[in-house]
């Protein structure tokens, strides 16, 4: 029997895409929240990079073929996280903080309108599958 799957390889980027999206929202909440902090330096969020790598590769089942083996863990677009990385402030002026508020709102700005970008392909996705579903009527 063929393995029959109503969500493709492009959902699953998208939703994986959408949930680093909502974290890297979190961090860059926390840098602007933390703008007057002395000595915070300020984080961010990279995913893109190993998303992209993790779409070119193709997935494959991975099954363990004995017990004793480690066990094997989701391969693929699943196992994609995000890497934080702080800015530390190297200038001896000011307090340290390495915080930039235009620089989080362009991030902020940026990182929403991918968001609603993608949640409006998912969306016209499984509005497709509907249509499918209820024989184009």
């Amino acid at each position: 029997m063929a393995d029959i799957r109503i969500a493709d390889r492009t959902i699953a980027v998208l939703q994986k895409s959408l949930d680093l999206r909502a974290q890297k929202q979190q961090v860059i909440a926390g840098n602007i929240a933390n703008a007057e902090t002395p000595g915070y330096s300020a984080r961010k969020l990279n995913f893109e990079d190993n998303l992209r790598e993790a779409i070119s590769r193709p997935e494959m089942a991975a099954r363990n073929t004995n017990a004793k083996h480690f066990p094997i863990g989701p391969s693929g677009i699943s196992r994609v996280q995000g890497t934080i990385t702080k800015q530390i402030n190297s200038s001896p002026l000011g307090d340290g903080n390495s915080v930039s508020v235009d620089d989080e709102m362009f991030d902020l700005a940026e990182n929403q309108l991918l968001y609603e970008a993608g949640s409006q392909i998912i969306k016209k996705k499984f509005s497709m599958l509907k249509f499918a579903a209820s024989d184009g009527r």
